[in-house]
């Protein structure tokens, strides 16, 4: 497995390796023993989730879930191709409100580690586009939040995304109280 640090400390991009031949390929996506044996020391995985848009330019996101509830997110693409973006949300971190983007597709089968404290969303560049993700905690609605997407200055390179009303209403980055600080 290949694993490059991101400029924002913590955000990994994991690429599995692809063994494949005349009839696919096969990977493993997941092991903890491959990533510890790289020192890489990620927490126990509770949940997974899987989402399709059926329509390229759908954009979800930016989304958290607060303390004592926060979200590590392991992000991939199983079907088609997306823009996925992971944004420092946490007080007192020198590089909060800051951003990295990475493209995510079934033909690239890379993967975005997103640490607890961080916003993430995506936009899917293909239709019936699938993203799959293992997360560190269990869903909480009255924990889940939101955060304006184009309150940033990220290029999601879509000019009218298909959004959610949740998304639409969201408070812009600079109007949000975050729930999140740098651990010590």
């Amino acid at each position: 497995m290949q694993i490059k640090e991101t400029a924002l400390p913590g955000v990994l991009i994991l690429a599995p390796a692809r063994f494949g031949d005349a009839r696919g390929f096969f990977s493993e996506s997941w092991s903890r023993r491959t990533l510890e044996e790289a020192g890489v020391h990620l927490p126990d995985f509770v949940q997974d989730n899987h989402s399709l848009s059926t329509r390229a330019g759908t954009l979800r996101g930016l989304h958290y879930q607060a303390p004592p509830h926060a979200q590590g997110k392991l992000v991939r693409c199983g079907r088609g191709r997306l823009y996925d973006v992971a944004v420092d949300g946490r007080r007192g971190s020198a590089t909060r409100g800051r951003w990295v983007g990475v493209e995510l597709s079934f033909e690239n089968g890379r993967q975005l580690w997103i640490p607890p404290g961080f916003l993430h969303g995506f936009v899917t560049r293909e239709d019936d586009t699938e993203i799959v993700y293992k997360c560190t905690d269990f869903h909480d609605r009255a924990a889940d939040g939101a955060v304006r997407w184009d309150s940033l200055g990220i290029d999601w390179g879509v000019r009218e995304p298909v959004l959610s009303d949740k998304d639409r209403a969201a408070p812009a980055f600079a109007d949000w109280q975050s729930p999140f600080e740098v651990e010590a």
